[in-house]
């Protein structure tokens, strides 16, 4: 698969790649795919999970296969034995995901992509968002939380921050920007076991862009956030919009930020390190990412010594 646009970091745009299941429309972020294959036969597993089609290897690598109509509940066709795969690579994950048809990619802005409220995506809802486009609601499914339901191993593990229990760290006030309910609890859960108990939690990159905008006119910023940590896909605002709105602020630059998401790839953190991001995390190295947090606090509070000083 080839995308002929080109988007500028930071610009709050993505590229959504519309396909169809039972013919309803769907929406992934083109940023998660890797190429699309026609079908082709796989290997069954024995005692895999009910939606796991069986394993391929195209090119030597070997690629799990996910019946995504058995993922959301959609009743399967009489014959299965078609369709597409979009390969995608997140959370340093190659998966297949069994699609009927790929009907084109768009380019949207985060502010166009809704929010879905919480009779659609409560805690064990899979769509983070729905955009309108020529006269079509597509629902973007959450692909991080499919994978991660049929493989928990996959996703954010508590016993990472075991080694970190028994600290304080409150006095160091962290600023959250995470869209998904179900990762947010994940990384709160993780950070307070590490000592850090001092959280602001926002759902996106706007509503953290606000809260800090809010504290610099009140004079309380340091006192307020010493540490911002970021998903990258987020609706309204994205992460990487949000990094460049704070590293290219004079007030606001020396807080560190660090990217946490499932899309930290080659070029994905080529964008952020020209956003100014101070760190970047795949979302299943949360035991990297509370040393992280230690490290760039540490550092910060080193500067802020030195600028007294001087």
């Amino acid at each position: 698969m080839e995308s002929n646009i080109l988007l500028e970091s930071g610009t709050n745009e993505l590229e959504i790649l519309e396909f169809t299941l039972g013919g309803n429309r769907y929406g992934i972020n083109v940023a998660k795919i890797r190429e699309i294959l026609s079908y082709q036969p796989v290997t069954p597993i024995p005692h895999a999970n009910p939606s796991v089609e069986g394993i391929f290897m195209p090119r030597e690598v070997m690629i799990t296969v996910i019946n995504l109509k058995s993922c959301i509940g959609i009743p399967e066709s009489e014959d299965e034995q078609k369709g597409l795969f979009i390969i995608t690579n997140f959370n340093k994950l190659n998966v297949a995901f069994h699609v009927d048809e790929v009907l084109g990619i768009h380019r949207v802005s985060w502010q166009s992509i809704i929010k879905p409220d919480s009779t659609i995506n409560n805690d064990t809802g899979v769509a983070t968002g729905v955009v309108k486009l020529q006269d079509n609601l597509i629902v973007i499914l959450d692909f991080e939380r499919i994978v991660t339901d049929i493989s928990p191993e996959t996703g954010l593990k508590i016993s990472d921050v075991e080694e970190y229990q028994g600290r304080e760290r409150k006095e160091v006030p962290i600023l959250i920007a995470e869209d998904s309910p179900f990762l947010s609890k994940m990384i709160t859960d993780c950070l307070k076991k590490a000592g850090y108990t001092k959280m602001i939690v926002t759902a996106n990159g706007q509503e953290a862009w606000d809260r800090v905008c809010k504290f610099k006119e009140e004079g309380t910023l340091d006192d307020m956030v010493h540490c911002v940590i970021t998903d990258i896909e987020m609706p309204l605002m994205d992460g990487h919009r949000l990094t460049k709105l704070m590293k290219t602020d004079e007030e606001l630059k020396h807080i560190p930020l660090i990217i946490f998401s499932s899309l930290v790839n080659e070029e994905m953190r080529r964008k952020g390190e020209q956003l100014g991001a101070d760190a970047q995390l795949t979302k299943p190295e949360i035991g990297d990412l509370v040393k992280t947090i230690d490290r760039l606090i540490e550092g910060s509070r080193g500067s802020r010594e030195l600028e007294v000083l001087e």
